[in-house]
Formats: structure tokens, sequence, C-alpha cells
């Protein structure tokens, strides 16, 4: 297995995306809360990931609500995280659930912490929507990429369902 980077521009800031074989398996912020070593991220090439970027592209341009992408899932993944990454993509765009909501989707709502954990440690942000998940009272939770960034995404999907 061949593990690779690149950099990609976006209006929240550089992005990190990390490949295995050419198929996407991370997408990170710089400062990221959560993120892996770098020194995991395989070594940094100027090819470019084309698909993503020009899915990410249409997306921060308000012209794509859902990513078309084969995504890998990375190997240190526990069976609960990929249960609740699952259920992240599944949350329709310009729509927001809560990590409440989430453990009882998985049948015990007394789980909400261990989903906010889950949560805080998908790989694939902006592509798989950690960013839809909110507190029980509505407001913005932590977020891997800082508040500040959920915040724009949320405001993102919410001024297209506006417009369309």
């Amino acid at each position: 297995m061949s593990r690779t980077h690149t950099v990609a521009e976006s209006p929240l800031g550089d992005l990190i995306l990390v490949a295995e074989d050419s198929t996407l398996s991370g997408v990170y912020f710089p400062g990221h809360w959560t993120s892996p070593d770098p020194a995991t991220f395989g070594a940094r090439t100027r090819r470019r990931l084309a698909q993503v970027e020009e899915q990410l592209r249409e997306y921060f341009a308000g012209e794509r609500t859902s990513f078309e992408l084969q995504l890998r899932t990375i190997a240190t993944a526990t069976a609960f995280q990929r249960l609740v990454w699952d259920l992240l993509d599944r949350i329709p765009y310009g729509q927001t659930t809560t990590y409440g909501s989430l453990a009882a989707e998985l049948g015990n709502p007394m789980l909400a912490r261990k989903v906010g954990n889950a949560v805080a440690h998908n790989p694939l942000s902006v592509i798989v929507p950690c960013h839809r998940v909110v507190g029980s009272d509505g407001r913005l939770t932590g977020y891997a990429g800082g508040l500040q960034r959920k915040r724009f995404l949320l405001d993102l999907e919410a001024l297209q369902q506006t417009v369309t």
C-alpha cells in the first residue's frame, strides 16, 4: 500500500488530502485536533487528486450537495467508529442532527459521548459531513477543524438550501 498526500486550496484554508493507492483516506485542516501524525500521510506529491479536488471545488461553490468518491476508511478505525461515520454520511445536505440522536439510532441514547468521540475522529472532514452534528440544544459544539469552519460549512449549506 502506497500512501501519499497533497494540499488543496479551499475557502477554509488549505486541506491536506491523504490517499492510499490513489483512494482518498483523509481530509484534514491545518491544526486539525484529531489529525494523525503527519509522518503517516506519506510523501507529499505534486500529483493531484483531480476528482476529489473538483468535487470539493463544486461543493464550496454551492454546485454539489454530495460527494461521489471512492473512499478508504483508516485501518485502525473501530467497528463503532465505522458505524458512526456511516450515519454521518446519511445526514442530508443542509440539515443537522445531534450526538444524542445518532446514539439513539445506534440503539442506546447513553452513547452520545462515545458518538462524539467517533465524530471527532472522522478522517474525511467535509466529505463525510461531521460538521452537521450539533449539540442537543442546537449549539455548535466541537469540530476538529475548529468551530469557525463548522459554522462556515453549515452556513454554506443553509444558503444553498434557500437558493435552490
